[in-house]
């Protein structure tokens, strides 16, 4: 095989340097020659373009032609048997054993051996020819600097120009020497400049690793601080390679010289800083080089944050040193004396180049470089913080004097900042302002953390007492109040760089952080400076602010955050630390809402006309509406009527927007068009506002009040379809509200009428029988195998949440009737709550089976054949759990899946009574004697109770005492006698008394002759059962559960107040079974008479308007407004006081509610409306009915509370299953009992009882 020709060879240098050029960025940037060989090594792998390179093209075709005949010669051997047992069968074996033979031919060797010889002289050959082209380069390169002047700084930066860019040769250890020798300061400038030059272009860890690296490092730092940017500019150039691409062992050496030689250069110069209309041209060359060292360390600050972790601690901590160690640079001719010039300091540079301080932002934001920045602030650089807080103390104490040059300092500055405007000279004011912008987002982030607070109270120069947070934040307050408005024409704009913007900024982060609100801002100094020009305002004061309406509404945002909080709600509330004109001490809530009607009225002279705008009445809005949307706050804010007031505003827009005139020609449309805008954004705040009362119980019966529920509940339902946000204070969506309103007759007639109910059961129908379409189907669908398939389980859960209240049950469903058609098409889908059942649940026909395209999945809950599936082992579970009642011990219920093993269903299926005896469990014995028991001592030995007016407080104290020892006394007939006793003292007491005795005498007739529902039909056998299953009744009793009902019927239609109501619930009396009358007949042992005389009297207390709701139903104790709005008195105050205990006692139940979607006072209403039959056992049950009339009615909200502690652990586990509602209503309350809770419900109510029973007892105007 011939050599290489001279020809190939230059061809082969062509070739070369294409490939070199096509690689360049690759190999520039690797870190080391190793890198660059793994690199060429691996280039096949890593480069697309590899075979398309014209160099691996010759090299292709050049083995083809020295190896094309040996290959096919071993190819052929093999394929004609040649040789069979060196090889086995297969292709790939075939190619191994060719390419083996091939690399052990003598052709091999031989070409291998002249292709390295000729790569030899190619590679020399092009290392000569680059020496030459680097002298020529280096040669232009002087000419031209000695040609051109200086460029502004930000065009010639350190790391923007093309050293990243330029090839490199690898250098020797001897190169390096005579490098570090010729970059001495004594050499000529010439000399150093072409060491430089050649040292960027070797690579930086090899510089860094070489023996004289020492003498290198002094004689670049000395380069650095050459007037000539020549030199310091090529040393910049070689730092910012090294920087992108070495490990920060070797970087942070070159950071650390950097820091050091800027730091010498601001303490050899003394700079002096601008003053009067004097500014600092940074195109000066020493500013400039100073600079451009700056922002190279700037930049490098905001990098190594992504990578300084991989790295011991040490490295960084000697990072963060030589920074705070330069910025901590304080020249001492500034400080001397008044008459001596200031300094420039490096700190008001970095300011220029990052004003908002990003690179201190980073280096705060892991623990593991944080720990390092506050150890360092604490021990050696704390004068860092004293500096930027000395900075802004400055700036507020200077806003009086030059506050009209604020604006044009924000403006110019963020001009700089955001590159619009190239500039070159700063004024001394641009530069403070600068500062303290920087200062203040230090500031900001030091605050948020605890080491960072830790710091405080600081020292500063010109003030006595040392600096608290509270001074500083309130600093910052005033500072925001001296700023002008900004130069907007929306007020609620804030400049990025505007003092009230960076303030507002601090502000938002301290309070989302609750240890870091609760120091700095849950303060009383703090509060008063923010509510204090509102408190001026409200006396008819001038307040001292130099835009009101702008600054008005960044104060309402502020208090609307800290409001959002647990503990500045608290602080809000209850402490009464503000004075009015009067001397009059209160708290900032009565302030705020105060201020609020104020502005709703526009009743305050004090502000003109045009700074009352909306915007400003719509933030204190938001204000309140953190404040009511709790029941806490509502509690407080209720007594103003804030809701008519907000009610009355709407309806005033309302009216408003629709009377807008229709432009005319000649008349400004783009004016016209403006105001109805504005109006309309003016009308949905308004009704936003109103629909945030629904949030709570008694604040949903304030919104009904108003008459504006249908108009709130569209609103919302708009916004709940687009998925937008509540408000930006709210961590959750729409899910709470809408099952608060869904827990009213008013609340899902009016979702019913905004199209809410509809789309639920489409989304339900869509998920069940069309699957989402934006799935790609690549294998069918599993069968599912729970009851509720997880794809379904939203919307399922969405539909229980609007069901949960027996209230929106009888709307939705009272009185309609199934479609039940014979034919159904495939297309038609169901559009409403009973199409949903027809088509679902009662499947009782062929043609609604074959109009469901997944009959397993959407028949879940409904009728099945007698097969064992999931289908019939969810159904027989439902009817057992329908016809078996009783507690957790007095009832087994199937279970909702199939058990493994040879007997995977052992239960019977139940289709008709009797119930299969395995689903009841023996009855519990129960104790009926009186020897024994303390309290039939008590009743028996009081003869008079009339005339002994502590009889009652004995009783509570025998009560309490036998229930927390001997518990199980209280039944049977002790718990009867106890009963009548209390309920006869109490009705017979003019003090305990509350409702005015209704005479009732029935005549036989008339009692015989009336009719009960049969809702009360069904009612009366199921207690049958129940009573039968406990022995406490006897065959016969139909009759006498019959009669007495019917005597309640007649009694409670007295009782009812006229109205002309279109409810469901409102028409045909009590809409339900009145649970605790047959509660009351089983105490009674099925005692007709003496169950009436006990239920009569009891109608006079108040304990019967919350433990008994067919009594209190549509009653004219309470308003004709209120009783016709369908919405229970154990809504609206029981349920919600449970809410506010929750909230203050049980945070985690409260919490687990509002993730879930799902509310408390649902569940009360079916657990209280049904006297808690079949979630407690019976003794449970009569032991809740007994601690209410004794204990008083207040204990009802109370035991709720204990039970829902009680369900915690429960609660808290499936609410991470999203199983809570269905739990919740579906499974028994195991293990509760009332005596274990008693002594915890009487801390509650020694705590809440003068809240909760004065509301309770306000139930004639409960919305006053």
């Amino acid at each position: 095989m011939s050599e290489l020709s001279a020809e190939h060879e230059v061809e082969l240098q062509s070739l070369l340097r294409q490939l070199l050029k096509s690689i360049k960025d690759r190999i520039s940037g690797a870190p080391s020659v190793e890198c660059a060989e793994e690199i060429l090594l691996h280039l096949e792998e890593t480069d697309k373009n590899f075979h398309n390179y014209e160099f691996v093209k010759y090299l292709r075709q050049y083995v083809e032609s020295s190896l094309g005949a040996v290959v096919e010669e071993e190819t052929e051997n093999l394929a004609r048997g040649d040789a069979q047992h060196g090889i086995g069968s297969g292709h790939d074996t075939l190619i191994h054993v060719v390419t083996r033979r091939t690399r052990e031919s003598a052709e091999y060797e031989q070409m291998m051996q002249t292709l390295k010889n000729t790569m030899i002289v190619v590679v020399e050959s092009l290392i000569d020819k680059f020496e030459e082209d680097q002298l020529r380069k280096e040669e232009m390169h002087r000419e031209k600097q000695h040609g051109q002047s200086n460029s502004q700084y930000t065009d010639n930066c350190s790391d923007s120009d093309s050293s990243f860019n330029q090839s490199y040769a690898f250098i020797k250890q001897e190169q390096l020497q005579a490098l570090a020798e010729k970059l001495d300061s004594s050499r000529p400038k010439e000399v150093r400049w072409e060491a430089l030059q050649a040292l960027c272009c070797a690579p930086p860890s090899d510089v860094l690793s070489c023996e004289s690296w020492s003498s290198l490092r002094r004689n670049l730092c000395a380069a650095l601080a050459e007037p000539d940017p020549d030199l310091s500019d090529k040393v910049l150039r070689f730092f910012a390679k090294t920087f992108s691409s070495s490990p920060l062992n070797v970087t942070r050496e070159i950071y650390t010289s950097l820091a050091k030689s800027v730091e010498s250069n601001f303490l050899s110069h003394k700079l002096s800083f601008p003053t009067g209309s004097a500014g600092i041209d940074i195109n000066r060359p020493d500013i400039s080089r100073l600079l451009k060292q700056m922002r190279l360390m700037n930049d490098f600050q905001k990098e190594v944050t992504t990578f300084w972790i991989r790295h011991p601690e040490k490295y960084m901590e000697e990072v963060i040193e030589s920074t705070f160690s330069l910025l901590s640079l304080h020249p001492e001719h500034g400080l001397t004396s008044p008459g001596t010039e200031k300094a420039l300091e490096p700190v008001h540079l970095l300011a220029l180049l990052d004003i908002k301080a990003t690179w201190f932002k980073k280096w705060m934001h892991g623990y593991y470089s944080r720990t390092v920045v506050f150890r360092l602030l604490e021990r050696k650089y704390k004068s860092l913080i004293v500096a930027a807080l000395q900075q802004c103390i400055h700036y507020s104490e200077s806003c009086e004097r030059f506050t009209n040059e604020t604006t044009d300092l924000t403006q110019s500055v963020e001009q700089q900042n955001s590159c619009s405007v190239q500039r070159s000279v700063y004024t001394g004011k641009e530069l403070e302002y600068a500062f303290f912008v920087h200062s203040l987002c230090v500031l900001g982030k030091v605050l948020i953390y605890t080491n960072g607070r830790k710091l405080f109270p600081i020292k500063v120069r010109k003030r006595k007492d040392p600096v608290s947070l509270t001074d500083l934040v309130v600093t910052l307050i005033n500072i925001m109040y001296q700023h002008p408005k900004p130069p907007h024409s929306d007020t609620s704009h804030i400049d990025s760089l505007s003092p009230s913007g960076l303030v507002m900024e601090v502000l938002w982060m301290l309070c989302e952080r609750t240890e870091s609100a609760a120091e700095c801002l849950y303060q009383t100094p703090v509060i008063e400076t923010l509510v204090a020009p509102v408190i001026a305002l409200l006396n008819g004061q001038q307040a001292k602010l130099k835009s009101p309406g702008a600054t008005l509404t960044l104060i309402a945002d502020a208090l609307a955050r800290i409001a959002n909080t647990d503990r500045g709600l608290a602080l809000f509330l209850y402490e009464k630390n503000l004075v009015l004109a009067h001397g009059e001490s209160t708290s900032a809530a009565h302030v705020i809402v105060q201020f609020t009607q104020r502005l709703l009225d526009r009743e305050l002279p004090s502000l003109s006309e045009s700074e009352l705008s909306h915007t400003l009445c719509g933030a204190f809005i938001f204000v309140c509406r953190q404040i009511y949307n709790t029941c806490e706050g509502l509690q407080v804010l209720r007594p103003y009527g804030l809701h008519n007031a907000v009610a009355a505003a709407w309806k005033k827009t309302s009216s408003l927007s629709e009377r807008v005139p229709t432009p005319v020609p000649g008349a400004s449309a783009e004016t016209s068009h403006q105001e109805l805008q504005s109006m309309l954004i003016w009308e949905e705040t308004l009704l936003d506002s109103l629909l945030n009362f629904a949030v709570t119980p008694k604040g949903l019966l304030l919104l009904q009040q108003t008459g504006a529920i249908n108009e709130c509940v569209s609103y919302m339902f708009s916004r709940f379809t687009k998925k937008l946000q509540v408000s930006r204070c709210e961590k959750f969506g729409y899910g709470v509200m809408v099952t608060q309103v869904a827990a009213t007759a008013p609340g899902v007639v009016a979702l019913h009428s905004s199209g809410f109910v509809q789309a639920l059961v489409i989304e339900l129908w869509s998920a069940l029988e069309c699957g989402r379409e934006d799935v790609r189907v690549v294998h069918p669908k599993p069968t599912p195998m729970d009851p509720i398939d997880r794809s379904c389980l939203k919307s399922f859960l969405s539909l229980v949440n609007l069901l949960s209240s027996p209230q929106s049950v009888w709307e939705l469903l009272g009185q309609q009737p199934l479609p039940n058609k014979s034919e159904y098409t495939l297309r038609e889908m169901p559009t409403s709550v009973p199409d949903l059942i027809d088509r679902l649940i009662a499947m009782n026909s062929d043609a609604k089976i074959h109009s469901l395209f997944n009959y397993e999945q959407s028949h879940t809950f409904g009728l099945s054949e007698f097969i064992i599936d999931s289908l019939s082992v969810e159904r027989n579970h439902v009817l057992a759990r329908v016809s078996a009642v009783g507690g957790p011990s007095e009832r087994r219920l199937p279970p909702r899946a199939l058990q493994e093993g040879a007997n995977p269903y052992p239960w019977p299926m139940f289709s008709c009574y009797p119930l299969p005896q395995c689903y009841t469990l023996d009855t519990p014995k129960t104790n009926h004697s009186k020897q024994d028991s303390e309290i039939s001592a008590f009743l028996a030995s009081s003869k008079d109770t009339e005339k002994e007016e502590s009889w009652m407080e004995i009783c509570r104290r025998q009560y309490c005492k036998v229930m927390t020892t001997k518990p199980n006394i209280l039944t049977g007939t002790v718990l009867a006698d106890l009963l009548e006793k209390v309920v006869a003292h109490l009705s017979n007491s003019a003090t305990e008394r509350f409702f005015s005795p209704a005479p009732y005498k029935a005549e036989e007739r008339s009692v015989k002759s009336a009719a009960l529902p049969s809702i009360q039909q069904l009612g009366i056998h199921t207690c049958l059962r129940y009573g039968s299953y406990l022995k406490l009744l006897k065959e016969d009793a139909v009759q006498d559960l019959t009669l007495l009902l019917k005597h309640l019927q007649l009694f409670l239609s007295t009782q009812r107040a006229n109205n002309a109501s279109e409810l469901t619930t409102l028409r045909d009396g009590y809409p339900g079974h009145d649970w605790l009358a047959s509660t009351v007949f089983l105490i009674m042992a099925g005692d007709t008479d003496r169950s009436l005389r006990l239920l009569l009297n009891l109608s006079s207390l108040l304990t019967s308007a919350f433990i008994w709701p067919a009594r209190i139903h549509a009653s004219v104790h309470v308003p004709v407004e209120v009783a016709g709005s369908g919405i229970p008195p154990v809504y609206w105050c029981t349920a919600h006081y449970v809410e506010m205990l929750l909230k203050a006692e049980v945070p985690l139940v409260h919490s687990a509610f509002r993730m879930s979607g799902f509310t408390p006072s649902q569940m009360c209403l079916q657990w209280l409306g049904q006297c808690f039959w079949n979630y407690l056992d019976w003794p449970e049950i009569c032991h809740y009915i007994s601690t209410c009339v004794v204990m008083g009615p207040d204990y009802q909200v109370y035991l709720c509370v204990a039970v829902l502690k009680h369900l915690q652990p429960d609660i808290l586990q499936r609410t991470q299953s999203q199983e809570l509602q269905v739990f919740l209503k579906e499974e028994p309350i195991q293990g509760f009992r009332v005596s274990n809770y008693l002594e915890y419900m009487e801390g509650l109510e020694r705590s809440y009882r003068n809240i909760i029973l004065t509301d309770m007892k306000n139930i004639s105007n409960p919305v006053a």
